[in-house]
């Protein structure tokens, strides 16, 4: 039987008259999956940069958000092609690849997901998810319309080749990434200082000039809206562990800190 796969994040961008909000999936667990799925958020990024999730991970994640009317992206651990080829071939659909600092390393990140002669996506679509197992007709004369790549620009090299990077053919959206860009300008832990905020405002002129969607990882709400109001085109504005930090805090703050005991000081 004949199956279809779900629009593409590049697709929801076009379609949308508005800013797409996500969040970042950073335990690799299916059921934090499906409730951030469930949540009414436009997109989540299952990371694995900066996580322990593995492929196996990602797969259940895929599978329990594809219930759901939300767009999951993947955002592989390094731009690499052997790693993208697996993320693909178990049915992710859009790739986030950090640390594209260059227009060459954008098209390698572009060939990587484009069957050849257009790139060096190895075939495995008759034993993978990707086609569902061959079920999804025309799935390798088509498999570029399957899938969406966004590059992450987050060093001041990435800043200077902005302009490049966005121009690049199959390069669907850019994100910037706020913390390393920041330690990449000497300003370590400081994503809000006015030298780094400014060069997020370039990346994003460049993109727009370009024509291409940009994006931008800001948890701070007040930090989130500032960048929706300068144009980004969808704005990453939480992760599950670090909401998870937060209120847990926030409950031994009510119910233990502020119930012990008092002493005196002498």
């Amino acid at each position: 039987m004949p199956l279809r796969l779900t629009p593409t994040f590049r697709a929801a961008l076009a379609a949308s008259d508005r800013p797409l909000a996500g969040m970042w999936l950073c335990t690799g667990n299916p059921v934090v999956a499906e409730i951030a799925a469930g949540s009414g958020l436009d997109w989540l990024l299952i990371d694995m940069e900066h996580s322990a999730t593995s492929i196996e991970q990602v797969l259940g994640q895929l599978q329990v958000a594809a219930a759901y009317p939300v767009t999951p992206v993947v955002r592989v651990p390094s731009n690499d092609p052997v790693t993208i080829k697996r993320v693909l071939d178990v049915g992710a659909q859009n790739l986030i690849v950090p640390m594209v600092s260059s227009a060459a390393e954008a098209r390698a990140a572009v060939a990587a997901t484009r069957y050849p002669p257009d790139g060096i996506r190895g075939v495995g679509s008759a034993l993978a998810r990707s086609a569902r197992w061959n079920r999804v007709d025309g799935y390798l004369a088509e498999g570029a319309e399957h899938v969406s790549l966004t590059v992450q620009i987050e060093t001041t090299t990435g800043v200077d080749n902005a302009a490049a990077i966005a121009a690049v053919e199959g390069v669907d959206a850019v994100f910037v990434g706020p913390s390393d860009l920041s330690a990449s300008m000497g300003l370590l832990g400081q994503q809000s200082h006015p030298d780094v905020v400014a060069a997020v405002h370039r990346v994003f002129a460049a993109a727009t000039d370009a024509g291409t969607p940009v994006g931008v990882n800001a948890f701070d709400p007040a930090v989130a809206e500032a960048y929706l109001d300068a144009g980004a085109d969808f704005v990453a504005v939480g992760a599950d562990v670090a909401l998870l930090a937060r209120a847990s805090e926030a409950l031994a703050a009510r119910f233990v800190t502020a119930r012990a005991p008092q002493r005196d000081s002498y």
